[in-house]
């Protein structure tokens, strides 16, 4: 087997952790390095996890010769800062989801890749789970028939505190970015971009959306309707229906779940990936794979079509009522 690509670490909050713990189950990745804005950080991430190169920064990071793929783990308004930077010293990048604030951000950081000839992709983990890997199949196979409706919601209760993630405009705070992006993509993988987009967005206590819904309308008469709200933890399900049967996926639908494939007459197959870990490791292992064989990007989570997510992303929030 070929060496393990070897991860830097941009940031040190909980996705950059369950990100290298969930690393320990692939074999073709492993982290050597990771870098925050202080040596504090860095060391206590590196002690938790077993990595010798720690940096209190993250330019010292992407200078380390040994550093051939960097994620980008840091919130939604670093992304574009940190992933150009390890782009400009021609690191591999995966960018933890929502790839970037705006389209205009991900049209230039995609720009920046395919001059400089390194991957680049959204680390939208769900995409890789093996259920959805199967949800696709069967898709693709013809088993639903012709796609009439997607239904997706994500919904987490936050505690209202002003300085926190999801409610700090300062920290890109946000239901739409944050967890609105899950059912957005979800329905953009099955139905492409939309043709319109009708949206109530409702803003919380601090200004930023804290709930949203959404109806996206499709070439050919399909339909997604997509729901994310900060202020209460939902079903999270997601249902795909078509014209001959309709596929039930579980809460939570954007992690590794069970499925159903119900028939319009009613015929059930029930379908269960066991996992393990969080499940991070396989679009790791996809970042792996397309380096491996010269990819710049990933035929699963193309870049032009995270452009487009957030798009749809940026349009839903023009739809933001102020309290």
């Amino acid at each position: 087997m070929a060496r393990p690509l070897r991860w830097g670490i941009i940031g040190t909050g909980g996705i950059a952790r369950t990100f290298v713990r969930d690393l320990t189950f692939a074999e073709d990745g492993v982290a050597v390095a990771v870098g925050s804005r202080s040596a504090s950080s860095a060391d206590a991430f590196g002690d938790a996890f077993s990595i010798e190169r720690r940096y209190d920064s993250y330019e010292a990071l992407v200078r380390d010769p040994d550093v051939e793929a960097v994620y980008v783990a840091t919130p939604h308004p670093m992304h574009f800062e940190n992933a150009l930077l390890a782009l400009e010293h021609d690191k591999h990048v995966l960018v933890e989801k929502a790839f970037t604030v705006t389209a205009g951000e991900a049209v230039e950081l995609v720009r920046v890749a395919r001059e400089r000839g390194r991957f680049l992709m959204e680390a939208m983990w769900t995409r890789f789970l093996p259920h959805v890997a199967k949800v696709r199949e069967l898709v693709a196979r013809g088993s639903l028939g012709d796609l009439v409706l997607v239904e997706a919601d994500h919904g987490q209760w936050f505690e209202l505190d002003p300085t926190t993630r999801l409610f700090d405009p300062a920290l890109g705070g946000g239901a739409v970015l944050d967890l609105g992006v899950y059912p957005i993509s979800f329905a953009s993988m099955l139905l492409g971009p939309p043709r319109s987009i009708v949206a109530r967005v409702d803003a919380a206590f601090t200004g930023v959306d804290g709930q949203s819904s959404m109806v996206l309308s499709y070439d050919g008469g399909a339909q997604a309707l997509l729901t994310c709200t900060s202020l209460a933890r939902t079903s999270t399900r997601a249902s795909i229906a078509g014209t001959t049967a309709r596929i039930e996926i579980d809460s939570d639908f954007y992690a590794p779940t069970t499925f159903r494939l119900i028939t319009r007459s009613g015929e059930v197959t029930s379908f269960d990936f066991p996992t393990v870990g969080r499940g991070l490791h396989y679009e790791a292992s996809e970042v792996a794979r397309c380096v491996r064989k010269g990819l710049t990007e990933s035929p699963l989570m193309p870049l032009d079509e995270s452009i487009q997510i957030m798009a749809t992303m940026e349009e839903v929030l023009t739809h933001l009522e102020p309290r």
